[in-house]
């Protein structure tokens, strides 16, 4: 067993009540399944427990990394020092606050929430339903799909800064874009979310959430680990079309490869490393500029 170094220490005696783990591997915490030893990972339930966590690293000059469900990150081979905090296991609930509104706590996956939000009998998070990941990683990264994000059904934000004071940011002071909110620049957590939505028959909602969910089945390779689509939405174009002209479906990198099926996911093949994966992204870039004049910008977050 590997002796704990003095930071690992120093948080086991801070943080006596936190569930912390030590060389804790970020493969298993993310869908590419790659990553390597995370030096302390920290595993709150509350909000109250997460706003100790972030007190106490700022105490030790520490600036944690955020971790949700891991479905949009490449982690490092090498590990991460200093601190992780998942949240994948924290923040649950989901509650509806009149006719058109729902609120939905940051660890609540996608999926759920569209679920939850159709049995209210409430449209325009149908989109939601086959994304994998959590609402509050949703909402950091303003997440979407077949023409829907999340920024269009956003009513205000709940959020945690670093030094565990909350606030409430209104829809305008999210600033969103194509994949990106103000809390990329910001750094603060998400802890719940309004979303208000439209009355709908949940028959309806239902059907076109099959529909997407059969749509996906068919065309993206979910039975290989990815972090869904690798590349942004290029102005001009669609990044799997771009690719798949390059000649490039199939293009390998070691154990990581552009899927066969779906031009715009980069896949483990099995025992792919992050490094493979970057090699990958950066020579599909590159190929695709050379031969459309367009260069294309990873989505995967790459850590």
């Amino acid at each position: 067993m590997r002796d704990l170094t003095d930071f690992q220490q120093k948080l086991r005696d801070l943080l006596p009540e936190t569930e912390l783990r030590f060389w804790e591997n970020l493969s298993g915490h993310t869908s590419f399944r790659i990553g390597g030893p995370a030096e302390v990972m920290a595993f709150p339930k509350t909000r109250e427990e997460l706003a100790n966590i972030l007190k106490v690293s700022a105490l030790l000059d520490c600036k944690p990394a955020i971790l949700g469900a891991g479905t949009n990150v490449l982690a490092p081979d090498e590990g991460l020092p200093g601190l992780t905090i998942c949240l994948k296991d924290c923040l649950f609930g989901m509650e509806r606050l009149d006719e058109t509104c729902i609120r939905l706590m940051a660890g609540v996956t996608m999926a759920r929430g569209a679920v939850f939000a159709a049995k209210a009998g409430l449209g325009g998070m149908e989109f939601a339903h086959g994304i994998p990941g959590t609402i509050g990683g949703g909402v950091y990264m303003n997440a979407g799909a077949y023409g829907g994000d999340l920024s269009q059904i956003v009513e205000s934000v709940e959020v945690m800064d670093r030094m565990g004071k909350i606030r409430t940011l209104s829809h305008e002071k999210m600033q969103f874009s194509y994949r990106h909110s103000v809390l990329e620049d910001t750094g603060d957590i998400v802890l719940s979310v309004v979303l208000r939505l439209e009355p709908r028959s949940t028959e309806e909602i239902q059907a076109d959430m099959k529909a997407l969910i059969a749509k996906r089945s068919a065309s993206q390779p979910l039975d290989l680990p990815s972090a869904g689509s690798a590349f942004k939405r290029p102005l001009g174009g669609y990044a799997a079309a771009l690719i798949d002209a390059a000649g490039l479906k199939g293009f390998r990198v070691g154990n990581a490869a552009i899927s066969q099926k779906h031009a715009g996911f980069a896949v483990n093949l099995g025992g792919a490393t992050a490094q493979d994966v970057k090699e990958l992204l950066t020579q599909v870039s590159d190929r695709v500029y050379e031969n459309s004049g367009i260069r294309l910008e990873p989505e995967v977050r790459i850590w």
